[in-house]
């Protein structure tokens, strides 16, 4: 019964297999083609999330910069792993928890995710009275050449020129 992915009740009926003593982990993980890892990680994520825990995730879980800073913080300074961070601020793997200590450590910002898409990368025409507006708008918004782009739907460099 080897296969790519499980549902969220067939993962809990292999860890409750599991748990009642019936299977051991290497056992368990040989008869249904899991890696042992991979049945580690569902039986952690059963335990801190419950039954949600075992469903597929259809969207990125978003974090503030303040939590992605406090995790990084606790696994370099206060000496916590890194299955003890993840489970603690129920970050979605140890690879996330992983990218946030090298942007640290690089001495790059933590940023929270916004969800914004990216500014169009091919121009439009634009009359002068767009133009007009699209710089008034940038710059009542603090030069943000990102935001103003994605408002008029033109590209990033247009928002640049216009402004300078």
């Amino acid at each position: 019964m080897s296969r790519a992915k499980y549902n969220a009740l067939e993962k809990l009926t292999i860890l409750e297999e599991v748990s009642n003593g019936e299977i051991g982990f290497l056992a368990a993980a040989m008869k249904y083609g899991i890696n042992k890892t991979t049945l580690m990680k569902w039986q952690r994520r059963y335990k801190t999330h419950g039954y949600e825990g075992l469903e597929r995730r259809t969207h990125l879980q978003r974090y503030s910069a303040e939590l992605k800073l406090q995790a990084v913080k606790d696994y370099l300074e206060e000496g916590l792993s890194q299955y003890q961070i993840i489970d603690k601020y129920k970050i979605a793997s140890t690879r996330q928890l992983f990218n946030w200590i090298n942007k640290y450590n690089g001495h790059s910002s933590l940023t929270a995710y916004k969800g914004e898409g990216k500014a169009m990368t091919k121009g439009r025409t634009t009359t002068w009275q767009e133009r007009i507006d699209i710089v008034q708008y940038c710059l009542s918004n603090q030069h943000d050449y990102q935001k103003t782009a994605g408002q008029f739907q033109v590209s990033y460099q247009q928002v640049l020129s216009y402004s300078a």
